[in-house]
């Protein structure tokens, strides 16, 4: 279905149509799907890595965190370029959908560059802000120096994932990064474990995994782009004709202040996890178990509000405004449903899911427990806010105020009143978490207001 199709819909029950309805499912369950395989990677590092003892798993935790961090910034800048694309989309404008791609694969690698090198000679300090053991840390530092070499090829995926979504081409992405997942889970079977003959490299052999499960990933993804002469298979030319000063500066007039964001939400959880590591090593265990079963639930909203991004950006390409509008409103309404559902869910499927974890002793687990019935709550909590600021709002190119909103909300109010319960108060690790979600109440107030004043509403495909 075509943009004008879409725009026929002005009311904000729109997603009813059936029509309508299968167009946002064409690119939300592929978003989705593909969010879903991006945080299962997560989920089966740590279990497999659960397997070894509760060091392993904390050294894991922290530094898949930091990872998270960096491989977050590289999603800022492929937002900026998504932005662009389904703008550009919106109004036919192809060769600008693939000038933006190509712009985005060079500023995404040159960022990449940064947490590549501090990981590689700094990786110990990192791991040392989240904990004091000097067992951690050194798990925590062997992973990171190998596994941050993933991220030159997460700049490129990164750039042709944005690029897909934006053209109503995300079951492609989703394909390959698929691919990419039963890479990782077989190479982490072959090297943690030491199968087929290859050494057993514990943690060490995690990190092996993900640099060559990324590095097939990167190569398929090129080779079937260029034998199909997919529009997103851009060339030398494209990417010289895309470095020119004015549309640099326009691309980093958007990417900047995402990535800013971005960069500040993702180093706001890196401090929940050094604030939890003050509570001591067994908070800091558990949240590493919960993390990833808090990034999967989290998969469905996140498919929502990035199929949210793609229409809504879309209409405004076209200049269907109050279309734009009504989706927006239709679109709160399905995340804020389907995330109910999936904590309902969730809460159900407790002793399952926390069963899956058998290395960790008995104690952690009653602990766990705990985590998890604060975080059935709290993805509720999150539906508004996720869905405005990584859809709605940057659809319209409104990132400065998701910068400034995430700025306020998690770095003046959610870390500081996490940090004086756990390092003043000393509370429980278990009440320390329910902390963490306290910044999503501010956010409520703060993006119902923006949306419905209307200034995210703006035309980029200039």
């Amino acid at each position: 279905m075509s943009v004008e199709s879409l725009s026929r819909s002005n009311s904000p029950w729109f997603f009813l149509d059936f029509k309508v309805l299968k167009t946002i499912l064409m690119i939300a369950i592929p978003i989705t799907l593909q969010t879903i395989l991006f945080s299962s990677k997560g989920l089966t590092d740590i279990m497999m890595i659960g397997q070894l003892s509760e060091d392993n798993l904390a050294a894991m935790g922290v530094a898949g965190r930091a990872l998270f961090v960096a491989i977050i910034v590289l999603s800022g800048v492929s937002t900026g370029g998504a932005m662009l694309a389904a703008q550009y989309f919106g109004a036919n404008n192809y060769r600008g959908v693939t000038s933006s791609v190509a712009l985005t694969w060079v500023i995404s690698t040159a960022v990449a560059m940064l947490p590549m090198g501090l990981f590689w000679f700094l990786g110990d300090w990192v791991i040392g802000l989240s904990s004091q053991s000097s067992e951690i840390q050194a798990l925590g530092h062997e992973y990171l120096k190998l596994a941050g070499l993933s991220l030159f090829f997460v700049a490129f995926s990164g750039a042709i994932a944005a690029g897909l979504r934006s053209v109503h081409q995300a079951g492609l992405s989703t394909w390959f990064s698929g691919l990419g997942i039963v890479l990782n889970l077989f190479f982490n079977w072959v090297f943690i474990f030491g199968n087929l003959g290859a050494p057993e490299l514990g943690l060490k052999g995690a990190a092996v995994a993900t640099v060559l499960s990324s590095l097939i990933e990167v190569l398929v993804t090129i080779g079937y782009l260029a034998s199909r002469k997919h529009m997103l298979a851009f060339t030398l030319s494209d990417v010289l004709s895309a470095l020119q000063i004015a549309k640099i500066k326009r691309f980093v007039s958007l990417a900047l202040p995402t990535t800013l964001n971005f960069l500040l939400w993702a180093g706001g959880l890196f401090a929940y996890t050094a604030i939890m590591g003050k509570t001591g090593d067994q908070g800091l265990v558990v949240l590493s178990v919960i993390t990833p079963i808090e990034a999967f639930s989290l998969s469905f909203l996140t498919g929502i509000a990035n199929a949210s991004a793609v229409i809504v950006g879309n209409q405004l390409g076209a200049k269907n405004d109050e279309a734009a509008y009504s989706q927006a409103v239709g679109f709160v309404i399905i995340a804020i449903a389907i995330t109910v559902f999936v904590a309902v869910a969730l809460y159900l499927l407790r002793d399952p899911i926390l069963g899956l974890f058998v290395g960790i002793e008995e104690d952690t687990y009653l602990l766990a427990e705990k985590f998890y019935l604060i975080l059935c709550i709290g993805i509720i909590l999150r539906s508004l806010p996720t869905t405005m600021v990584v859809g709605v709002l940057r659809a319209g190119g409104d990132v400065k105020f998701c910068l400034y909103q995430d700025l306020t909300t998690q770095w003046l109010f959610g870390i500081p009143l996490a940090a004086l319960g756990a390092l003043v108060l000393g509370l429980s690790p278990d009440k320390v978490f329910a902390l963490f979600f306290l910044e999503t109440l501010f956010k409520w107030f703060a993006c119902v207001y923006r949306f419905r004043s209307r200034k995210w509403i703006n035309h980029l495909a200039k």
